[in-house]
């Protein structure tokens, strides 16, 4: 099928342009994180970016690495290799801070996994550490580039949802033991390892809240105590919050929702991914009408967005989309529902 001349000319700019943009030489410090080996793959078929190579101890990992064809690197060759701009931390949640505080003491950029530290000593010692040195640290918190999500918040920053009095986020998993065991190293459970996403956009949403009230349960009937029934209420002047979530429903990914409510009307985004949003207004407002809204989203691939702006970011020497305070607020929120100040 021949090409018109409009895509022909289309399609040699963008060739161009991809070809005029340097490529990201990037590395990772650990991928045995449960979105290790998705964001390993995801690196190696983008054009913005070029893999230096794995540093990771697990065998199975490292099995898994090789049979993709990935170059395995021990941790000094890869923090030493002055070459490597950004270092993604997709290690286990104990060893993010260690690993991220390594990487910028590297002269390193750093993509870290959620959440970047158990505890606010290690979160405060990141954020020094990258204003100190002016190098970005992005938390790969899945939903940021997620369309669903930030066309939420687009209404509330917008009003066109009126005055916000109410918000609630819940997502739910079903694990294997495997990963209960990994989940159940911290008291907030299932709070701390899947609920952070939650509460990313809630505070990112709406502030630091001024109280928080964690009920963390073990329900599921296991042979162990990890906290795998989980719900936090917020309190913000003029609004509450709830989170919610279990390790154990079934069918887990369509019951991931988020639900924003003000004076004006509702946003309702179930399920998350892919994300289905549904806006019902009392007035018309912005793009919307009266009643009842199915809103169109873009296509989307969890990672890729996150990805994207992190090679922009360098390449251009912007700044990050949220920044290190916001970060910092995110961190303590969590932390305070997951009974881990």
């Amino acid at each position: 099928m021949s090409l018109t001349r409009r895509a022909f000319i289309a399609a040699a700019v963008a060739a161009t342009a991809t070809a005029e943009t340097p490529r990201v030489k990037i590395g990772f410090l650990g991928a045995s994180h449960a979105h290790g080996s998705t964001k390993v793959k995801m690196v190696l078929a983008s054009p913005r970016f070029e893999l230096a190579g794995v540093a990771e101890d697990d065998p199975a990992t490292r099995a898994a690495l090789e049979k993709l064809g990935v170059r395995l690197l021990t941790r000094e060759q890869l923090l030493g290799d002055a070459g490597i701009q950004a270092i993604a931390v997709e290690s286990q949640a104990k060893d993010h801070a260690r690993d991220t505080l390594a990487a910028l003491n590297a002269g390193k950029h750093v993509h870290v996994e959620k959440p970047p530290a158990d505890n606010m000593k290690g979160m405060r010692e990141i954020a020094a550490l990258a204003r100190r040195k002016n190098l970005l640290v992005q938390v790969g918190y899945m939903w940021r580039q997620n369309p669903g999500p930030n066309a939420v918040i687009d209404a509330v920053r917008k009003g066109w949802l009126g005055k916000v009095y109410y918000v609630r986020g819940s997502m739910n998993i079903a694990l294997t033991p495997e990963l209960r065991r990994e989940y159940g190293l911290y008291r907030g459970g299932h709070m701390f390892d899947l609920n952070c996403h939650v509460i990313d956009f809630l505070v990112r949403l709406m502030g630091r809240p001024r109280k928080v009230t964690p009920f963390l349960h073990s329900d599921g009937g296991f042979n162990d105590k990890m906290n795998d029934n989980t719900l936090a209420v917020f309190e913000w002047p003029g609004a509450l919050g709830v989170v919610n979530g279990s390790s154990m429903r079934p069918n887990p990914f369509l019951h991931r929702s988020i639900e924003v409510a003000g004076s004006n009307g509702t946003a309702i985004l179930a399920p998350i991914e892919p994300p289905a949003l549904v806006i019902d207004l009392a007035k018309p407002a912005g793009p919307y009408k009266a009643g009842r809204n199915t809103v169109r989203m873009p296509a989307y691939v969890r990672h890729q967005g996150e990805f994207q702006e992190l090679a922009d970011c360098i390449t251009n020497g912007k700044p990050l989309g949220v920044t290190l305070d916001e970060d910092m607020a995110v961190q303590e929120t969590l932390l305070r529902a997951c009974e881990m100040r």
